[in-house]
């Protein structure tokens, strides 16, 4: 049992709020690094998920279980492979914090990108399935979802590289020439948005729950990063796994003998995301390349500081570190190659 709920008054709630849950048996906080904590609630009549905000003084926008709650509400009934809604609560008196109640989805994570367990026909499912699923969610129309004001429509990556921006400087730790020529880079040269829909911001296979039968997407999950902005931001962050190498995440598969493994290429799934998603051509990555680079170089930079305040989290924060150098390298490589082809 999970000793950070209050699980009788939880028990309470749910037997007056949800009827169709039954009598709470069991609860289990899952392991991993969700910056909203969730836990499976085990009944009498099945297994359902609650997933709420931390504890204690938080921004007044972080950690919003309520918007994510909106999200899958306004996704699940388009058809969009997201757990089935079941409740809010915004009486922070029951457990301590805002939370809400969805469907339990059995099925199965990927943890490692080259998909082991796997035979190779099943890994290009695999792999088209997770491509095909982003497309329908970039198809989704906000307005129609009710989702027009889930996030500000326009100058999204002028927005984002202003945040990671201020982000990394917070937490930076000493002079970085290459980081400033990157900032400078992304700061003058950012792509027109010709598209706007709901992105999930942190799209990756380990946040995936596969079909235990069919080598379908079931769920996906972690909406905490989702809003409305460039589609390409999701389609480049997933396509970056291409082009690291492995063991850098892990998702990447760059170096691999993709042909012999069955996944398919990243011209391939490029392909096949552009023609889901109405797009005339491919577009050219690599500015979206560097950008998603910084991104994690903020992240990083971020775990960096934090261990040497000696306040640092998670089960190998060092690597994150040690992975720092050759993040850099590569956004500036990326940077170079955007700069070239606009030349």
């Amino acid at each position: 049992m999970a000793s950070d709920l209050d699980e009788i008054s939880l028990a309470r709630w749910l037997r007056n709020s949800v009827p169709e849950a039954g009598g709470l048996v069991g609860l289990e906080r899952f392991s991993g690094g969700q910056s909203n904590p969730t836990y499976r609630l085990i009944t009498d009549r099945g297994a359902f998920v609650l997933r709420r905000r931390p504890f204690g003084q938080l921004l007044p926008s972080a950690h919003s279980v309520d918007r994510e709650f909106r999200l899958i509400s306004a996704l699940h009934p388009a058809g969009l492979p997201v757990p089935r809604p079941i409740t809010l609560c915004l009486d922070e008196g029951v457990i301590g914090s805002t939370f809400y109640v969805m469907e339990m989805v059995n099925g199965r994570i990927f943890w490692d990108g080259h998909l082991p367990e796997l035979e190779p026909a099943n890994r290009r499912q695999v792999y088209e399935a997770m491509i095909d699923t982003l497309a329908s969610l970039h198809n989704v129309k906000v307005g129609p979802a009710g989702l027009a004001d889930y996030g500000r429509p326009g100058n999204y990556f002028a927005r984002q590289v202003e945040r990671w921006r201020r982000q990394y400087r917070a937490s930076q730790t000493e002079e970085s020439p290459e980081i400033d020529a990157l900032i400078d880079f992304l700061g003058r040269s950012l792509p027109e948005q010709v598209r706007t829909t709901v992105i999930h911001g942190d799209y990756r296979i380990d946040n995936l729950i596969f079909d235990q039968n069919r080598n379908q997407v079931a769920a996906v999950l972690d909406w905490e990063l989702s809003t409305l902005g460039d589609p390409m931001a999701d389609f480049t962050y997933v396509a970056l796994n291409w082009v690291m190498p492995q063991g850098l995440s892990r998702a990447s598969i760059g170096g691999l003998d993709l042909s012999s493994l069955g996944i398919p290429t990243l011209e391939e799934v490029t392909e096949r995301y552009c023609i889901a998603t109405g797009l005339a051509k491919p577009p050219r990555l690599e500015w979206y390349f560097a950008f998603n680079l910084f991104r994690t170089i903020g992240i990083a930079q971020g775990v960096k500081k934090r261990l040497i305040d000696g306040n640092a989290a998670g089960t190998d924060p060092q690597a994150a570190v040690r992975a720092l150098p050759q993040l850099t390298a590569s956004a500036l490589a990326f940077a170079e190659l955007a700069a070239a082809a606009t030349a």
